[in-house]
């Protein structure tokens, strides 16, 4: 028993001590965001800033959003994402579908020339894809940003295939002896029991394409169109001595994200407890 209790409190200890590694950075940030650029460069340096819960308390944050237009990012970047995300969720369950259902000739083949591109680096095909888009004019646009998403993504697709092959095929049967088409089957027996895998996918897809600097960078030039990203790099190239703003920028940045998470997380709950359980 002493034993048992030793290892249980060295576990606990750990573990409190990677979730303080963890959430270090965040709280560093946070707190930070409230400091002038004076205390943030004060040595030896300050853990509580002077400004909170005092007047002028929000006056980073109010900098930010007013004077450099970062709410203007934070939406850019809500469509963007938001419309990227959709089409994950969209798309991806209906090829997942297809691969696992629906029996078809070379379906193998291209099932495992789309798990290969899981294995090619983003920046091989950034440049031919920029060709691409500039063929089609649709630089200084967030059509680059959103339409390949509405194409099936290798990871949805594989976990979903995941999904519906656990799903019983009692199920499937039925509904083809009722006279169901492909499609009725779909989205009246397959698609409603993929809350839990659609909400962790939505989720995965948003946070990607939100963080995305990249392709925001090649393909937006216009300030009006910036997302969060291409904001936050403008704004530290410009103003990269003035911490506090930046940092109070980066926090906003972030809010949308725990937002998005905290909506869905009874799904991904969900969806953790029942991985692994088949049938």
């Amino acid at each position: 028993m002493v034993k048992k209790k030793s290892s249980h409190i060295i576990v606990l200890i750990l573990l409190i001590l990677v979730t303080f590694i963890s959430i270090f950075p965040f709280v560093w940030m946070v707190v930070n965001s409230f400091m002038s650029d004076d205390q943030i460069y004060a040595f030896p340096p300050r853990f509580w800033p002077e400004k909170l819960f005092k007047k002028g308390m929000w006056d980073n944050y109010a900098t930010v959003l007013n004077a450099y237009n970062f709410l203007k990012y934070i939406i850019n970047s809500l469509i963007v994402a938001g419309a990227a995300a959709i089409g994950q969720i969209v798309v991806c369950p209906m090829a997942a579908f297809a691969f696992a259902k629906m029996k078809f000739r070379g379906s193998k083949l291209i099932f495992t020339l789309l798990l290969v591109t899981l294995m090619i680096p983003h920046q091989v095909t950034i440049i031919p894809e920029y060709y691409l888009m500039m063929k089609i004019g649709w630089l200084d646009s967030y059509l680059p940003l959103i339409i390949p998403s509405f194409l099936a993504g290798a990871f949805g697709t594989f976990m979903f295939i995941s999904v519906f092959e656990s799903i019983p095929e009692a199920l499937f049967d039925a509904a083809i002896i009722d006279g169901a088409s492909a499609w009725k089957i779909y989205t009246h027996v397959y698609y409603p029991e993929a809350t839990a895998p659609l909400a962790t996918l939505f989720i995965i897809a948003f946070m990607n394409n939100w963080n995305d600097l990249l392709r925001p960078m090649l393909y937006i030039s216009k300030p009006d169109l910036y997302t969060v990203t291409l904001g936050l790099t403008q704004f530290q190239s410009a103003y990269s001595s003035q911490w506090s703003l930046l940092l109070a920028g980066s926090v906003l940045s972030v809010l949308p994200l725990i937002i998005v998470y905290l909506f869905c997380q009874k799904y991904i709950i969900e969806n953790s407890l029942s991985a692994g359980v088949k049938g």
